[in-house]
């Protein structure tokens, strides 16, 4: 071999060693790093590509099998000089995770092919390159995993971790911080479709999280449930925003969706430090509770009156357990009675109850219990001393009427909620026309697929299922046109009173929805009936039922017995 052919070789295996060294330091030092230098490992990895005659070097990574055959990956493309041949070494690796690395060099155009050193060399390459994209890859899966949700929101992790930052670099200040939830967006996803709901709620918050931009952030907890982090002096823009957004969701036909938004609100101090998770979430949740449940201003602020509330709701929840088991809550029994005949023909279990000689009243209680999953085994609770109570008034000879059991919306997330409730009717052999649920009309933050779900599931057992407080909530309509109920109860609020005349607005519109519940084959409960007067005016309306004052308070169980002995009201012609 010629003397010059030898330094030549010589001289590119010198080359060879030393970028293959700068490759191993740029990934070791990088690997020793939380984040990877992936622009100097890809600068050394394009002058190996040089070095090699190759025209193009790329790696594509795909997180499973799965994703590899639909061609969902991720490609890193380290050198392309735009004159790349057909002619490729091409690795495939699977690693421990189940990921899976694929490797490609392209011969450049017109060069001579590889010599078998040369092959061996790309192939070790390969190796190394394998090693430094799977674990960039991964932990760029890892961050995702940890931080976002599975459809992309940063999540309530991502939310605390950017709060402790901030504190610390003292980035808190002029800030505030907000809890918000998504106002009756189950209407959205029912009129448009999941998938443009979904749409419709990446736009709005998009737009929310670009006008923040670096100086805030917004996150999901879940749902409809969102935390955010803002300037003060964007503040007033950001509520705006919260009260109502026009989101364009189709560019092509201008179709839009209308958002708005509950938020609770904390102006956090200058000089305030997040140690804890708690340190702000407890102050915001309770405020964006009340902005949702209160009944009046849509945004709340966090003020140190919510603090003894959050207490008192502490409490509730820390004694439930106990109070459950010394069977210390009671079913009070309130009678609905026929206004033609005075028949008893049914009632509405209701709970109370007593610790300590006193009683406490279920708004003292209902609430703490509404913030987990304690409200649902407090109805479980309630249904089984009613199942308890029918059994024994139907073996003593006594004539039974249809009890109505309160069921929490939180029950709407089980899946099994049919079957549980079955398990305890049947287990005391109650035929199911003696029992009927009721669920609130205001269930608006549960989507309508999963209320209808359960309301036919319980229907086809034979069960009676009520909408209560007909005319509070925003999707009163909604909810008839599309859900089998079975009983309509009128909210009182709709009831008229002494002043009222056949005119008055109120007259009219309680005339309205009984009318409306009658034509679609519902039965008509009116609540809150306390007077003769109003007696008179559910006859006029052809509105059957009466429950209230009128007729008797809630009851006990001995008193309400007694009900069941006399089974009649007398009604003055």
């Amino acid at each position: 071999m010629p003397e010059n052919t030898d330094n030549l070789n010589n001289e590119r295996d010198t080359q060879f060693r030393a970028l293959l060294e700068d490759l191993v330091k740029a990934i070791t030092t990088s690997s020793s790093r939380e984040t990877l230098d992936v622009s100097s490992i890809y600068d050394i990895v394009g002058k190996l590509c040089r070095h090699f005659r190759a025209g193009r070097g790329v790696t594509t990574f795909y997180e499973n099998e799965a994703a590899e055959k639909r061609g969902d990956g991720d490609l890193y493309e380290a050198y392309n000089n735009g004159n790349a041949s057909d002619i490729d070494l091409t690795q495939r690796v699977v690693t421990g995770a189940r990921t899976i690395v694929i490797s490609q060099v392209f011969l450049e155009n017109g060069a001579a092919p590889w010599t078998q050193l040369e092959r061996e060399r790309i192939d070790m390459i390969q190796k190394m390159i394998f090693s430094f994209v799977s674990r960039s890859r991964l932990q760029k899966i890892v961050e995702k995993l940890t931080f976002y949700d599975r459809d992309g929101y940063p999540n309530l992790p991502n939310f605390i971790r950017h709060l402790q930052i901030q504190s610390q670099n003292g980035g808190l200040k002029n800030h505030a911080a907000l809890h918000f939830n998504l106002r009756h967006f189950s209407l959205v996803n029912q009129k448009l479709g999941r998938r443009t709901g979904d749409t419709v709620m990446k736009a709005y918050i998009n737009q929310m999280a670009e006008f923040l931009d670096e100086e805030g952030m917004v996150a999901r907890i879940g749902g409809d449930n969102f935390c955010a982090l803002c300037p003060q002096d964007k503040l007033p823009r950001l509520i705006q925003m919260l009260k109502s957004s026009t989101i364009v969701y189709d560019e092509i036909t201008g179709d839009k969706a209308r958002v708005s938004a509950t938020a609770g609100i904390y102006l956090i101090p200058d000089d305030f430090r997040c140690n804890d998770n708690s340190d702000i979430m407890d102050k915001i949740v309770p405020a964006s509770i009340l902005a949702r449940t209160g009944g009046g201003d849509h945004i709340v602020y966090y003020d140190r009156r919510m603090d003894k509330n959050r207490e008192h709701f502490m409490m509730v929840q820390q004694q439930f357990a106990q109070a459950l088991a010394r069977s210390e809550f009671k079913v009070f029994y309130q009678p609905k009675v026929s206004v033609y005949t005075g028949e008893l023909v049914g009632a509405e279990a209701l709970c109370r109850w007593f610790r300590d000689d006193q009683i406490i009243p279920p708004i003292r209680f209902i609430p703490a219990l509404e913030q987990n999953t304690d409200i649902c085994r407090l109805d479980f609770y309630m249904l089984e001393k009613v199942c308890r109570d029918l059994r024994r008034w139907q073996e003593s000879g006594k004539h039974l009427v249809r009890v109505s059991v309160n069921l929490s919306r939180k029950h709407l997330l089980d899946d099994d909620l049919t079957e549980h409730l079955l398990e305890i009717i049947d287990k005391y052999r109650i035929p199911h026309r003696y029992i009927e649920f009721e669920l609130t009309e205001t269930t608006t933050d549960v989507a309508f697929t999963d209320l209808k779900h359960a309301v036919s599931a319980l229907k086809t057992a034979g069960i009676a299922i009520a909408v209560d407080d007909f005319g509070v909530g925003f999707s009163s309509l909604n909810l008839v046109q599309d859900i089998p109920w079975d009983v309509l109860k009128v909210d009182k609020t709709f009831l008229p009173i002494e002043d009222d005349n056949v005119l008055s607005r109120r007259s009219i519109m309680f005339r309205h929805v009984v009318g409306m519940a009658k034509e679609l084959g519902l039965e008509c409960v009116a609540e809150g009936v306390e007077t003769a007067h109003q007696v008179e005016i559910l006859r006029d309306n052809n509105c059957d039922i009466a429950q209230g004052f009128w007729f008797d308070k809630p009851l006990p169980h001995d008193e309400f017995e007694k009900r069941l002995e006399q089974h009649f009201y007398h009604i003055d012609d």
